[in-house]
């Protein structure tokens, strides 16, 4: 059964049609849209600030999502992929974005839509990751345009994971 908790009376929003791993814990000032995964040991952490997750997006297995006591939270769009073991922090995630395995996006980073954040990348504080590009290194630093197939897969891979949850019902 997952955690699903309070903090401070704010009680996590959970859309009825989000899977939610037996071993996940969402706490606190969360919401999370329709069509949603969240998977085994993630943790969103909306204790110290809000955390907002829009629609068909998949946080996988050991992500840590959390925000910064009276200063960002964290706001992540539709449609958006977050790898095995990242972290992300008190940022903003636009749409169509994949969050690469064991990456860490920091505090007020923004990451416009249609954005791949390579595996393993660490994007700084306040870095701005624009539209169209892979993102890869530490610190991150913008490598080359996408192509018209890893597009492709920002539009296609949320649907796997809706797939792939309903395996679990």
């Amino acid at each position: 059964m997952p955690t699903i908790l309070p903090v401070k009376d704010k009680y996590p929003q959970i859309n009825t049609s989000v899977f939610v791993a037996d071993n996940a814990t969402i706490v606190g000032d969360v919401v999370i849209g329709p069509h949603c995964s969240i998977w085994f040991n993630a943790v969103v952490r909306g204790d110290v600030n809000y955390i907002r997750i829009g629609n068909y997006t998949n946080i996988q297995d050991g992500v840590v999502i959390h925000c910064t006591y009276q200063k960002n939270g964290t706001d992540i769009g539709n449609h958006v992929n977050v790898g095995h073991n990242a972290i992300v922090h008190g940022c903003l995630v636009h749409d169509y974005v994949l969050i690469g395995m064991g990456a860490i996006v920091m505090d007020r980073a923004i990451i416009e839509s249609n954005v791949i954040i390579a595996a393993g990348a660490v994007v700084l504080e306040d870095t701005l990751c624009e539209s169209g590009y892979l993102y890869a290194g530490v610190p991150a630093k913008k490598i080359k345009p996408l192509t018209e197939g890893q597009l492709a897969m920002l539009q296609q891979l949320p649907h796997n994971y809706v797939l792939y949850s309903s395996w679990f019902d």
